[in-house]
């Protein structure tokens, strides 16, 4: 899904709740084209979000997902997964 999806253009002013943090952290990440953050799970329930970049979402589930500009992912505590840099990315991590 994309930051974008969850507003109403018609309205000048728009504020939707996106995802409950547990531990209270966002972490900036940033992956360079070829690099991947290798496998590892989350304790809690997180959402990545793709500020800028192209990356791949994969976890064990056989899951896989482009994430692009915009574009974010909740990831499931527990459940390892990594992802792999399409092009130089900058990421958000909120737990």
């Amino acid at each position: 899904m994309n930051i974008k999806d969850k507003h109403d253009y018609d309205k000048g002013l728009s504020a939707k709740a996106l995802f409950e943090a547990k531990e209270g952290r966002v972490t900036s990440l940033q992956i360079k084209r070829g690099h991947v953050l290798n496998d590892h799970i989350s304790k809690v329930p997180a959402l990545l979000i793709c500020i800028e970049g192209t990356v791949i979402y994969e976890d064990e589930k056989n899951h896989s997902k482009t994430l692009l500009k915009g574009d974010f992912q909740e990831i499931v505590p527990m459940l390892l997964h990594r992802v792999s840099a399409l092009s130089d990315s900058q990421l958000l991590l909120i737990k």
